[in-house]
């Protein structure tokens, strides 16, 4: 279709069918939408079905509403048994799987019995011209 203003070919665009990043629900990218993301200079589709993308919405801005009453991030607190001598304890970071999460006693012991780094110090030396 061309433009009659700036003779410029502007795209036709057909409903596309893609899959949540989240739920992976089939959605439909319509062609409407599309025009709207050309229209913005959005260059990438979108990644989550509606419901999905409100629920993102809906966390972010609890997030946002966190953060402006006190000025700080919620502080995360996760009950976790440790890996060396099985106590519960708590931790305030999300554990990554295949990765120990040790209590406050056995971090410190760790730490302490844990050789130093002793890297070398590599300095750049310059070639020489021979």
């Amino acid at each position: 279709m061309i433009d009659a203003e700036d003779n410029v070919l502007a795209p036709t665009f057909e409903d596309i069918h893609l899959n949540c990043v989240e739920c992976n629900a089939p959605f439909v990218f319509t062609a409407g939408e599309q025009q709207f993301f050309f229209d913005k200079g959005l260059k990438n589709p979108p990644k989550r079905c509606k419901p999905c993308k409100t629920r993102k919405n809906e966390r972010f801005n609890q997030l946002l509403s966190m953060m402006a009453t006190d000025g700080s991030r919620p502080r995360i607190q996760v009950e976790v048994e440790c890996a060396e001598c099985g106590i519960q304890t708590t931790v305030p970071f999300l554990p990554t799987q295949g990765r120990p999460v040790l209590c406050r006693d056995c971090f410190v012991r760790a730490q302490v019995s844990a050789p130093v780094c002793a890297k070398p110090i590599v300095k750049y030396l310059p070639p020489t011209a021979a």
